[in-house]
């Protein structure tokens, strides 16, 4: 049987806000342009596989300051998870299981 654990809730949503964070950031650098810097298109069909881009608008400063906070965001809580104090309560071989079980933490049970 899998251990089950008492995760602190500060921790559980530290990982909760990290999920939205991460989603969030994906999302935004999805809608972005593919380069953050303005330049033109391409078309290289002499690799392996034949490689396209649209020319490149550049991203916006407020663009560009929206990926930052996101991102410095990110690091803080990803930060704050893997360093909390509840893993020195968890023994070396259980840190996997229990990591990953914080990580699903948030799913409704199936």
């Amino acid at each position: 049987m899998a251990a089950t654990y008492d995760f602190p809730s500060d921790l559980l949503a530290g990982q909760e806000e990290l999920h939205q964070v991460r989603a969030e950031l994906l999302a935004l650098l999805k809608r972005l342009p593919w380069s953050v810097e303005p330049l033109d298109g391409f078309s290289d069909a002499n690799g392996w596989r034949k490689v396209e881009r649209p020319a490149s608008p550049g991203w916006t400063a407020d663009e560009q300051a929206e990926v930052e906070k996101l991102r410095r965001r990110e690091r803080e809580l990803a930060v704050f998870v893997t360093c909390h104090r509840f893993w020195s309560e968890v023994t070396p071989e259980e840190t996997v299981h229990a990591r990953a079980s914080l990580k699903h933490a948030h799913e409704d049970p199936a």
